[in-house]
């Protein structure tokens, strides 16, 4: 299988971008691409560290990553799972890079920079949820901001709710975890508790 090794058979396929894909990119946020990150419900964490790559969703409310000012993005760590994948990584490592998405929309928006982990009370404070204050928020210094075309939107026709996949047809959390720890988790109670929990644990 032939594969590519070099730059210059890289650059040999594909060419040099357009002007248009190069303009876009600038080292801060200006007032368009705070439009977008203050519509967004959803972003993608990209981090990377000594244990590995890692990737993890993040979603609330729209604009839920807040813009600090024109060099700055401030990111609540919500509730999950405590296996703190992505918080691990930023300490070791603060490279990332951020895929935001708003639901409806073909464009998105990409951000690389680096992060470090703040726990100042009165920053805690202000991301306050439901009573409830994130334990960290990440404070991110924007290095590199652009939009991404909508082809990939339009090729997975993503938010045509005539596409979207029936969860029945899919197997379930609890079923997941029960095949991987030999029933010693998971199953139909797992399944039919998560709505409740979730509510309860939202923030």
């Amino acid at each position: 299988m032939p594969t590519i090794k070099t730059l210059e058979e890289l650059d040999a396929i594909y060419g040099k971008p357009s002007e248009a894909s190069i303009v876009k990119e600038v080292a801060y946020i200006t007032p368009h691409y705070r439009a977008l990150i203050d519509a967004s419900p959803f972003v993608s964490l990209a981090t990377s560290g000594p244990e590995g790559l890692d990737c993890s969703p993040r979603g609330d409310l729209p604009g839920f990553v807040r813009v600090h000012d024109d060099k700055t993005l401030m990111l609540p760590d919500r509730r999950g799972n405590n296996r703190v994948d992505s918080l691990r990584n930023i300490v070791q490592d603060p490279r990332v890079a951020l895929l935001f998405m708003i639901p409806g929309s073909g464009s998105t928006l990409r951000v690389n920079g680096r992060a470090h982990l703040s726990t100042d009370t009165d920053l805690l404070a202000s991301f306050m949820m439901d009573e409830k204050p994130p334990r960290s928020v990440a404070v991110i210094d924007v290095e590199t901001i652009f939009f991404q075309c909508a082809r990939a939107i339009l090729r997975a026709d993503l938010w045509n709710p005539a596409k979207h996949v029936d969860s029945a047809r899919l197997p379930t959390p609890g079923q997941i975890l029960a095949v991987l720890s030999e029933n010693r988790v998971g199953g139909e109670p797992y399944d039919k508790e998560w709505p409740e929990r979730a509510r309860k644990s939202m923030w």
